[in-house]
């Protein structure tokens, strides 16, 4: 485990999802962009090819993959930054896929995104404390000037930015990195959001300053209940903060469960790629590293069968079974569930056809 994720492990706090109805459900979601290149260019290319997955109320998951594997078309399908071009994102059991004008506002005030990249996503001629109010104002919050002010100081005071009245006066240029994400935090949760999407919200900070934002978004869910998808590429961080992982590979989901499930006893060949090279300092414990060879294929030349097929280690010892070049497997709960959608799956769940035989 990294020092981030070692200094904040003590914070996670897993099965935090409340029974019921799931406050987000995505159903055989698909994300397509028309390639601009070469002689097929009017064609579309799938980036994501029907995941489903559910979230649910005060809970984290974790969307991990390697870059381009759709990871971010996913959360920019849910946030409605990118038109769904098929399944359903079901938010409070509404259909919001295509949701236009009123609802899409009042939308994208209780769903928030947190990017990478924090100085990319402020204004720098927006001091800290009218980068928060202006989120207020876009939204119509706050009906004096006096309210919005006593509501951005103690939104500024609670990410951390304290002493807020000191910390409001200054631009952008004049804080850290980790400042300038507690503060696009702020701007975030000023709005009172139900669903948080962080993606890769720490992979531009230096490592003694992860462990703090990974820590205030623990705190964030533990005190307002708010439920967040964490996305990244690096597993030992999903492990600190998630409740469950979903392992992403070229736009579909190859793994879901819980975090003690998938990083204790990954069943898919991705996935224990994925949890070997996860540093464990101190412990004794020496993990054989898995090497996938070659690279991930585009989204524009995906593999015929089992897309992991070509860089898969299990495909090699196993003498490439025809099955894996053939047939696409489909993600099946560990324990059979015969009326479950793979939207409703909050088991272990694998897409892969030698998983029983490998677990």
């Amino acid at each position: 485990m990294t020092a981030e994720a070692t200094a904040a492990a003590g914070h996670q706090t897993a099965g935090h999802a409340a029974a019921g109805a799931p406050l987000l459900s995505v159903d055989e979601l698909v994300v397509q962009y028309r390639s601009r290149r070469g002689p097929r260019a009017s064609r579309q290319i799938r980036a994501v090819d029907g995941v489903s997955f559910s979230l649910g109320t005060g809970e984290i998951l974790a969307l991990v993959g390697e870059s381009g594997c759709g990871k971010t078309s996913i959360v920019r399908a849910i946030a409605r930054l990118e038109e769904p071009a098929g399944g359903r994102v079901l938010f409070r059991g509404q259909n919001i896929a295509h949701v236009r004008r009123q609802a899409l506002r009042r939308l994208r005030r209780e769903i928030q995104v947190v990017f990478q990249d924090p100085f990319e996503s402020l204004d720098p001629r927006l001091t800290a404390f009218a980068t928060v109010e202006e989120s207020m104002l876009v939204h119509k919050l706050g009906s004096t000037r006096a309210a919005r002010r006593e509501h951005v100081l103690a939104t500024l005071e609670q990410v951390g930015l304290h002493p807020a009245a000191a910390i409001g006066r200054r631009y952008p240029h004049q804080l850290s990195g980790g400042q300038r994400q507690r503060l696009v935090i702020a701007g975030a949760m000023a709005l009172g959001p139900d669903l948080v999407i962080a993606d890769e919200p720490v992979s531009m900070l230096d490592v003694s300053l992860r462990a703090g934002i990974l820590r205030l978004m623990l705190d964030l869910r533990d005190d307002r209940g708010v439920s967040i998808l964490f996305v990244t590429h690096d597993l030992s961080l999903a492990w600190v903060v998630a409740d469950r992982v979903a392992v992403v590979y070229l736009g579909r989901l190859v793994e879901i469960g819980t975090t003690q499930e998938v990083i204790r006893s990954p069943l898919h060949p991705y996935t224990r790629a994925l949890v070997s090279v996860i540093p464990v300092p101190e412990t004794g414990i020496r993990r054989e590293r898995i090497l996938l060879r070659g690279e991930a294929p585009t989204a524009s030349k995906i593999p015929g069968g089992c897309r992991f097929h070509p860089r898969c280690p299990r495909f090699v010892v196993l003498g490439e079974p025809e099955r894996c070049r053939i047939e696409d497997p489909v993600l099946t709960a560990t324990v059979t569930r015969s009326t479950a959608r793979p939207a409703d799956i909050r088991g272990h769940a694998v897409a892969c056809h030698f998983a029983k035989e490998s677990s």
